[in-house]
């Protein structure tokens, strides 16, 4: 990282490390909180902890008002470790079960049309939103995505970030306890990531630096949506499925994603009115478990018509942000490869799809 991130960038602003743009005590506040929230879920042997403890005790202390914030920067660089993760997901032996998932893609594509329908039908009806507000909130497709399209078409940008922070806060919640009931799996304590950061050999630190820089110029080549994740897993399965190693992240670095992953999720709410995301947290039960109904439907349905298990497929429809269920099918060592493929669909099917439904629709109707 060069000095002038430190101190003055090349236009001569401050740089990203600077005081002026990184709030250190803000997010080293956060950062203490969202520990305690991890060591409260590990006592008491709650899933996920190191991610939804931090996301659940910094949501709580933004509703209180506490002065928490996590900048923008260190959520690229949490993300790559999971993106290179994700990747050694990939196996050798796996191009050749490819084909077989055409019956859970299309489990997923009808999936994501009946839940898009029932949630904008929720938000518009019930609920009382504009349609734009409406019809981008309602998608179950990627929060900034979602925002920037619907801002295009008139949508309330606030509204849709917040409706869609709220599911996914609410999806990640409440997902790892329904697994948790159903399959008696526990989460408490994930066994994912290599092995311990004092005996993970030099070589693997190699491949795991190598493959998160060139996955992130990957991605900006590529033009990724979401680089600093799919570019470094989009290297990371190169390297595994060509054989040429098998290195995982340390284990602690893997908490460290997480720990900071969850405090950025809860840190969304900082600053905002807690009436209103009280509100808009009221509405997004509502819909969020229209979509969960619709996804174990799904999955229950996928299972019995194909040869797959409930299980990969529950997390690779369930309506939650892609690195958030990858994390959840890691700590679950479910099919982890087969979950973040669906996702990545799952993000582009809706992108691509909502605006061309949404003009139609809009030029079909004079309701706004």
């Amino acid at each position: 990282m060069p000095f002038g991130a430190f101190t003055k960038s090349a236009d001569g602003k401050p740089g990203v490390f600077h005081p002026e743009r990184f709030p250190y005590q803000r997010f080293g506040f956060a950062l203490a909180i969202g520990l305690v929230g991890a060591l409260v879920f590990l006592h008491f042997r709650l899933p996920l902890a190191w991610m939804l403890g931090p996301m659940t005790a910094c949501t709580i202390a933004s509703l209180l008002g506490a002065r928490i914030e996590a900048p923008a920067i260190v959520v690229p660089v949490m993300t790559i470790i999971v993106g290179v993760m994700l990747g050694s997901g990939f196996s050798p032996g796996l191009i050749g079960q490819l084909q077989n998932w055409l019956l859970p893609l299309a489990g997923l594509v009808i999936s994501l049309i009946l839940g898009g329908l029932a949630c904008v039908l929720y938000l518009r009806l019930i609920v009382g939103l504009s349609l734009p507000d409406a019809f981008f909130a309602g998608m179950p497709g990627g929060l900034v995505e979602m925002v920037v399209m619907g801002e295009q078409y008139g949508a309330n940008g606030r509204t849709v970030a917040l409706i869609h922070s709220c599911r996914i806060l609410l999806v990640v919640l409440m997902l790892p306890f329904f697994i948790q009931i159903v399959s008696g799996v526990t989460l408490s304590i994930p066994q994912v990531g290599g092995a311990s950061i004092f005996t993970t050999p030099w070589h693997s630190y190699a491949f795991l630096i190598g493959t998160g820089l060139i996955g992130v110029l990957v991605g900006q080549a590529l033009k990724l949506r979401a680089k600093f994740l799919l570019g470094p897993m989009v290297v990371s399965a190169v390297v595994h499925l060509s054989g040429l190693s098998d290195f995982k992240p340390p284990v602690e670095l893997l908490n460290l994603a997480q720990l900071v992953l969850g405090t950025a999720i809860g840190c969304r709410f900082s600053g905002m009115p807690r009436r209103e995301v009280l509100r808009l947290l009221g509405y997004s039960v509502g819909f969020t478990i229209l979509l969960l109904l619709i996804t174990v439907s799904a999955a229950i349905t996928v299972s019995h018509v194909g040869s797959f298990d409930f299980l990969p497929l529950l997390l690779a429809y369930a309506p939650g942000g892609l690195t958030e269920m990858s994390l959840i099918s890691l700590a679950l060592q479910a099919e982890v490869a087969f979950v973040a493929t669906h996702h990545i669909f799952r993000v582009l099917f809706v992108t691509v799809g909502a605006a061309f439904v949404f003009s139609r629709v809009r030029r079909n109707t004079n309701v706004t």
